[in-house]
């Protein structure tokens, strides 16, 4: 069975990500935020969502509601992300993991926007030919929403793969030079049981390790 690295940082948010992966038929191996930054055994990376990315890390100061940083947090992260992008090695990325993402291709985060830090399911629209297009086999699909940063200056190297059909927030980034580098901004892991089509992205994400 394939193994997927998970990254962490608090134990009782963990659980569904886990879950997710092994409703995919893979093994989850959880790594929490202190632990050596290490692929060595596995195939693939979840990075899953969390706390605020520092915003120190894209050369800006707290905003009044940007989360207290997780320094070890974001340094496993980084370093993982790092390795797993050089080594052309499966990546899927969640809320926070997707932030990051765009952080370390050089983008930037805003700190704070209303509206999308909700439990409620919202229309996004998927961009033809990207690669959440032919998992999803949609054009529009139902997502959930639970974060208060979006993507502000698009990193480089990424492409914008999903975006709210209301506002435009970016919901889906992707690394078109990679086999599977893959970040989403909402919670597919809380949706699957419920919304049955959410497996197919961890589905894709096995078929790629």
């Amino acid at each position: 069975m394939r193994r997927v690295a998970i990254t962490y940082h608090r134990d009782d948010k963990v659980a569904s990500y886990a879950a997710a992966v092994r409703a995919a038929g893979m093994e989850p191996v959880l790594v929490k935020a202190g632990d050596p930054a290490s692929l060595d055994g596995m195939d693939g990376l979840l990075l899953s969502g969390g706390a605020d990315v520092d915003p120190a890390l894209f050369g800006e100061q707290r905003h009044e509601k940007t989360e207290t940083p997780v320094p070890e947090r974001d340094g496993l992260e980084w370093a993982l992300l790092t390795q797993a992008l050089a080594a052309d090695f499966p990546v899927l990325a969640i809320c926070r993991g997707l932030q990051l993402m765009n952080v370390l291709q050089g983008g930037t985060l805003v700190q704070h926007v209303e509206g999308h830090k909700i439990a409620d399911v919202h229309d996004i629209v998927l961009e033809p030919g990207s690669r959440l297009h032919a998992i999803f086999g949609a054009s529009e699909l139902c997502v959930n929403s639970r974060h208060h940063q979006i993507v502000g200056r698009l990193g480089s190297g990424l492409s914008v793969s999903a975006r709210s059909k209301h506002d435009g927030v970016v919901e889906g980034l992707e690394r078109p030079d990679r086999r599977f580098a893959v970040a989403v901004q909402w919670h597919p892991e809380d949706q699957y049981a419920r919304y049955k089509e959410q497996l197919k992205l961890f589905d894709a994400f096995r078929d790629a390790l």
